[in-house]
Protein backbone atom coordinates (compact mmCIF):
# COMPACT_ATOMS: atom_id res chain seq x y z
CA UNK A 1 0.00 0.00 0.00
CA UNK A 2 5.42 3.26 -2.74
CA UNK A 3 6.09 2.32 -0.30
CA UNK A 4 8.83 7.11 -2.09
CA UNK A 5 2.00 16.19 -2.30
CA UNK A 6 1.92 15.65 -4.30
CA UNK A 7 3.21 11.77 -7.49
CA UNK A 8 -2.23 16.88 -8.95
CA UNK A 9 -4.11 18.89 -11.33
CA UNK A 10 -6.01 16.49 -13.46
CA UNK A 11 -2.82 15.69 -14.79
CA UNK A 12 -3.09 16.76 -18.45
CA UNK A 13 -0.27 14.69 -18.29
CA UNK A 14 1.79 13.12 -15.60
CA UNK A 15 4.97 14.01 -13.98
CA UNK A 16 8.40 15.59 -16.27
CA UNK A 17 12.65 14.56 -15.37
CA UNK A 18 14.05 15.94 -12.30
CA UNK A 19 14.43 20.24 -12.85
CA UNK A 20 17.64 21.66 -11.50
CA UNK A 21 18.39 24.97 -10.30
CA UNK A 22 22.13 24.93 -12.07
CA UNK A 23 22.80 27.86 -14.25
CA UNK A 24 23.22 27.37 -17.67
CA UNK A 25 26.93 26.88 -18.50
CA UNK A 26 28.40 30.56 -19.73
CA UNK A 27 27.77 31.19 -23.72
CA UNK A 28 30.74 28.64 -25.29
CA UNK A 29 31.17 30.81 -28.57
CA UNK A 30 33.69 32.92 -27.81
CA UNK A 31 35.44 35.15 -30.80
CA UNK A 32 38.31 34.07 -32.36
CA UNK A 33 41.63 35.91 -31.32
CA UNK A 34 42.78 39.00 -33.16
CA UNK A 35 45.81 38.71 -35.25
CA UNK A 36 48.80 39.71 -33.32
CA UNK A 37 47.25 39.01 -30.00
CA UNK A 38 47.11 36.09 -27.48
CA UNK A 39 44.76 33.60 -28.18
CA UNK A 40 41.27 34.03 -26.17
CA UNK A 41 40.57 32.04 -23.40
CA UNK A 42 37.33 30.27 -22.62
CA UNK A 43 35.02 31.73 -20.40
CA UNK A 44 34.55 28.68 -17.14
CA UNK A 45 31.93 26.69 -16.82
CA UNK A 46 28.98 27.73 -13.82
CA UNK A 47 29.73 25.20 -11.31
CA UNK A 48 27.23 22.81 -11.50
CA UNK A 49 24.23 22.93 -8.67
CA UNK A 50 24.21 20.66 -5.79
CA UNK A 51 20.64 21.34 -5.42
CA UNK A 52 18.04 19.33 -7.39
CA UNK A 53 13.75 19.65 -7.66
CA UNK A 54 11.79 17.07 -9.34
CA UNK A 55 8.41 17.13 -10.25
CA UNK A 56 5.17 13.94 -11.41
CA UNK A 57 1.81 14.17 -11.49
CA UNK A 58 -0.44 11.28 -12.47
CA UNK A 59 -3.27 9.72 -13.52
CA UNK A 60 -4.68 6.57 -12.34
CA UNK A 61 -7.28 3.99 -12.56
CA UNK A 62 -7.86 3.72 -9.02
CA UNK A 63 -5.03 3.74 -6.08
CA UNK A 64 -3.96 0.88 -4.93
CA UNK A 65 -0.94 0.73 -1.80
CA UNK A 66 0.66 -2.70 -0.43
CA UNK A 67 -1.87 -4.79 -2.38
CA UNK A 68 -5.06 -2.79 -1.18
CA UNK A 69 -7.64 -0.39 -3.27
CA UNK A 70 -7.30 3.07 -1.63
CA UNK A 71 -10.30 4.98 -3.87
CA UNK A 72 -12.74 1.46 -3.97
CA UNK A 73 -11.46 1.02 -7.13
CA UNK A 74 -12.17 4.37 -8.71
CA UNK A 75 -9.43 6.97 -10.10
CA UNK A 76 -6.71 8.56 -8.16
CA UNK A 77 -5.25 12.05 -9.34
CA UNK A 78 -1.58 12.06 -7.72
CA UNK A 79 1.76 14.35 -7.42
CA UNK A 80 4.44 14.31 -5.44
CA UNK A 81 7.41 17.35 -5.36
CA UNK A 82 10.97 15.60 -4.27
CA UNK A 83 14.12 17.74 -3.57
CA UNK A 84 17.78 15.89 -2.75
CA UNK A 85 21.49 16.89 -2.62
CA UNK A 86 24.48 15.69 -3.81
CA UNK A 87 25.46 15.12 -0.99
CA UNK A 88 22.43 12.15 -0.64
CA UNK A 89 20.43 14.10 1.31
CA UNK A 90 16.43 14.19 0.20
CA UNK A 91 12.81 15.27 0.91
CA UNK A 92 10.06 15.05 -0.50
CA UNK A 93 6.13 15.36 -0.53
CA UNK A 94 3.37 13.24 -2.35
CA UNK A 95 -0.42 13.37 -2.17
CA UNK A 96 -3.65 11.26 -3.46
CA UNK A 97 -6.86 11.19 -3.41
CA UNK A 98 -8.48 8.30 -1.24
CA UNK A 99 -11.63 7.12 -0.18
CA UNK A 100 -11.01 3.94 2.74
CA UNK A 101 -11.26 5.32 5.62
CA UNK A 102 -14.51 7.11 4.53
CA UNK A 103 -15.76 3.43 3.70
CA UNK A 104 -14.75 2.17 6.38
CA UNK A 105 -17.09 4.03 8.48
CA UNK A 106 -14.48 5.14 11.10
CA UNK A 107 -13.74 7.99 9.43
CA UNK A 108 -15.34 11.03 8.20
CA UNK A 109 -14.02 14.23 5.72
CA UNK A 110 -11.06 12.28 4.39
CA UNK A 111 -10.63 12.23 1.02
CA UNK A 112 -6.80 13.19 1.41
CA UNK A 113 -3.38 11.11 1.88
CA UNK A 114 -0.21 13.20 2.37
CA UNK A 115 2.80 11.78 2.49
CA UNK A 116 6.01 13.33 4.38
CA UNK A 117 9.49 12.19 3.90
CA UNK A 118 13.21 12.29 4.16
CA UNK A 119 16.28 10.22 3.95
CA UNK A 120 19.74 9.56 2.98
CA UNK A 121 20.76 7.65 -0.04
CA UNK A 122 24.30 6.26 -1.14
CA UNK A 123 26.71 3.59 -2.23
CA UNK A 124 28.72 1.31 -0.40
CA UNK A 125 31.87 2.06 -2.63
CA UNK A 126 32.57 0.54 -5.93
CA UNK A 127 30.29 -2.79 -5.16
CA UNK A 128 26.94 -1.48 -7.12
CA UNK A 129 25.06 -1.95 -3.61
CA UNK A 130 23.38 1.15 -3.07
CA UNK A 131 21.58 1.92 0.52
CA UNK A 132 18.64 4.70 1.33
CA UNK A 133 17.34 4.95 5.05
CA UNK A 134 15.02 7.63 5.78
CA UNK A 135 11.33 8.58 7.51
CA UNK A 136 8.18 8.58 5.89
CA UNK A 137 4.72 10.23 7.84
CA UNK A 138 1.44 9.28 5.84
CA UNK A 139 -1.04 12.01 7.20
CA UNK A 140 -5.02 11.77 6.65
CA UNK A 141 -6.93 14.75 7.53
CA UNK A 142 -10.69 14.42 9.12
CA UNK A 143 -12.14 13.29 12.13
CA UNK A 144 -13.29 9.84 13.89
CA UNK A 145 -17.12 9.10 13.39
CA UNK A 146 -19.33 8.04 16.20
CA UNK A 147 -18.59 4.98 14.96
CA UNK A 148 -15.02 5.14 15.19
CA UNK A 149 -15.08 6.47 18.27
CA UNK A 150 -16.66 3.37 19.65
CA UNK A 151 -14.75 1.12 17.94
CA UNK A 152 -11.89 0.23 20.17
CA UNK A 153 -9.84 -1.94 17.09
CA UNK A 154 -9.42 2.20 15.35
CA UNK A 155 -7.19 4.53 16.23
CA UNK A 156 -5.90 7.48 14.64
CA UNK A 157 -4.69 6.28 11.39
CA UNK A 158 -1.68 8.77 11.16
CA UNK A 159 1.40 6.62 10.58
CA UNK A 160 5.05 7.08 10.78
CA UNK A 161 7.55 4.47 9.56
CA UNK A 162 11.01 4.51 9.55
CA UNK A 163 12.68 2.49 6.06
CA UNK A 164 15.93 1.00 4.98
CA UNK A 165 16.56 -0.14 1.55
CA UNK A 166 19.23 -2.13 -0.09
CA UNK A 167 19.30 -2.27 -4.21
CA UNK A 168 21.58 -3.56 -7.01
CA UNK A 169 21.24 -3.12 -10.52
CA UNK A 170 17.25 -3.23 -10.58
CA UNK A 171 16.53 -5.26 -7.90
CA UNK A 172 15.75 -3.54 -4.47
CA UNK A 173 14.99 -4.79 -0.72
CA UNK A 174 13.32 -2.39 1.69
CA UNK A 175 11.90 -2.97 5.26
CA UNK A 176 9.60 -0.43 6.46
CA UNK A 177 8.87 -0.24 10.59
CA UNK A 178 5.75 1.29 12.07
CA UNK A 179 7.13 3.70 14.96
CA UNK A 180 3.40 4.91 16.18
CA UNK A 181 0.31 2.57 15.33
CA UNK A 182 -0.15 2.22 11.72
CA UNK A 183 -3.14 2.98 9.30
CA UNK A 184 -5.76 3.18 12.18
CA UNK A 185 -4.98 -0.31 13.98
CA UNK A 186 -5.20 0.00 17.61
CA UNK A 187 -1.59 -1.21 19.73
CA UNK A 188 -0.49 -1.61 16.41
CA UNK A 189 3.10 0.20 16.54
CA UNK A 190 6.07 -2.08 15.83
CA UNK A 191 4.62 -3.69 12.92
CA UNK A 192 6.31 -3.76 9.87
CA UNK A 193 6.31 -4.24 6.10
CA UNK A 194 9.26 -6.03 4.29
CA UNK A 195 8.98 -6.32 0.21
CA UNK A 196 11.38 -6.93 -2.73
CA UNK A 197 10.93 -5.11 -6.36
CA UNK A 198 12.52 -5.92 -9.41
CA UNK A 199 12.02 -3.22 -12.12
CA UNK A 200 13.87 -5.27 -15.08
CA UNK A 201 14.61 -2.74 -18.24
CA UNK A 202 13.52 -5.17 -21.28
CA UNK A 203 16.62 -4.40 -23.91
CA UNK A 204 16.44 -0.97 -25.76
CA UNK A 205 12.57 -0.65 -25.46
CA UNK A 206 11.92 1.87 -23.27
CA UNK A 207 9.67 -1.02 -21.26
CA UNK A 208 10.68 -1.63 -17.99
CA UNK A 209 9.40 -4.87 -16.35
CA UNK A 210 7.53 -4.49 -12.22
CA UNK A 211 7.64 -7.29 -10.12
CA UNK A 212 6.85 -6.92 -6.51
CA UNK A 213 6.22 -9.21 -3.42
CA UNK A 214 5.79 -8.06 -0.17
CA UNK A 215 4.43 -9.05 3.46
CA UNK A 216 2.40 -6.77 5.70
CA UNK A 217 2.62 -8.54 9.51
CA UNK A 218 0.67 -6.51 11.93
CA UNK A 219 1.97 -7.21 15.97
CA UNK A 220 -0.66 -6.17 19.25
CA UNK A 221 -3.58 -7.21 20.16
CA UNK A 222 -7.30 -5.35 20.97
CA UNK A 223 -9.72 -7.14 23.38
CA UNK A 224 -7.72 -10.24 23.69
CA UNK A 225 -7.89 -10.92 19.46
CA UNK A 226 -4.40 -10.24 17.83
CA UNK A 227 -4.34 -7.66 14.94
CA UNK A 228 -1.99 -10.48 13.19
CA UNK A 229 -4.38 -13.04 13.12
CA UNK A 230 -7.11 -10.00 11.49
CA UNK A 231 -4.61 -7.71 9.14
CA UNK A 232 -1.52 -9.79 8.54
CA UNK A 233 -1.38 -10.75 4.80
CA UNK A 234 0.73 -10.96 1.73
CA UNK A 235 0.81 -9.08 -1.69
CA UNK A 236 2.47 -9.17 -4.98
CA UNK A 237 2.17 -7.22 -8.53
CA UNK A 238 3.14 -8.09 -11.82
CA UNK A 239 3.50 -4.99 -14.36
CA UNK A 240 5.44 -2.84 -16.85
CA UNK A 241 6.35 0.88 -17.33
CA UNK A 242 6.77 2.58 -20.85
CA UNK A 243 8.84 5.62 -20.45
CA UNK A 244 9.48 8.06 -23.07
CA UNK A 245 11.87 10.76 -23.57
CA UNK A 246 9.86 13.76 -22.62
CA UNK A 247 9.25 12.55 -19.24
CA UNK A 248 5.54 10.72 -19.67
CA UNK A 249 5.18 7.26 -18.19
CA UNK A 250 2.10 4.58 -19.28
CA UNK A 251 2.18 1.79 -17.58
CA UNK A 252 -0.43 -0.87 -16.64
CA UNK A 253 -0.11 -3.20 -13.71
CA UNK A 254 -1.51 -6.79 -11.67
CA UNK A 255 -2.14 -7.00 -7.94
CA UNK A 256 -3.75 -9.44 -5.27
CA UNK A 257 -3.44 -10.36 -1.89
CA UNK A 258 -4.62 -13.56 0.69
CA UNK A 259 -5.69 -10.60 3.26
CA UNK A 260 -7.81 -11.51 5.68
CA UNK A 261 -11.84 -10.54 4.25
CA UNK A 262 -12.27 -10.03 8.22
CA UNK A 263 -9.93 -6.71 8.54
CA UNK A 264 -10.59 -5.98 4.96
CA UNK A 265 -14.05 -5.65 4.07
CA UNK A 266 -14.96 -2.40 3.09
CA UNK A 267 -18.68 -1.39 1.60
CA UNK A 268 -19.23 -5.13 1.62
CA UNK A 269 -16.11 -5.88 -0.78
CA UNK A 270 -12.50 -7.01 0.29
CA UNK A 271 -9.85 -4.73 -0.91
CA UNK A 272 -7.28 -6.74 -1.34
CA UNK A 273 -9.02 -9.00 -3.96
CA UNK A 274 -7.17 -9.01 -7.10
CA UNK A 275 -7.07 -5.97 -9.57
CA UNK A 276 -6.06 -4.20 -12.42
CA UNK A 277 -4.49 -0.37 -12.90
CA UNK A 278 -3.38 1.63 -15.38
CA UNK A 279 -1.82 5.07 -15.29
CA UNK A 280 0.04 7.79 -16.88
CA UNK A 281 2.26 10.13 -15.57
CA UNK A 282 4.39 12.87 -16.41
CA UNK A 283 7.94 13.75 -14.58
CA UNK A 284 9.72 17.15 -14.93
Amino acid sequence: MRKSLLSLAVLAVLATPAVSFAEEAADKHSHPAEKGTAPATAPAAAPTSPHTVAYNVGLYSQYVFRGLTQTDEKPAIQGGVDYSHASGFYLGAWASNISWLEDGGNYSGSSLELDIYGGYRGAFGNSGVGYDVGLLNYIYPGDKTAAGRANAGFTEPYTLEAYAALSYKWLQAKFSYGITDIFGATESDGSYYAELNANIPVGETGITANLHYGYQDYKGSVAGVSNDSVYTYNDWKIGATKSFSNGVNLGAYYTDTDANSAGYTFLGENIGDSTFTVFVQKTF
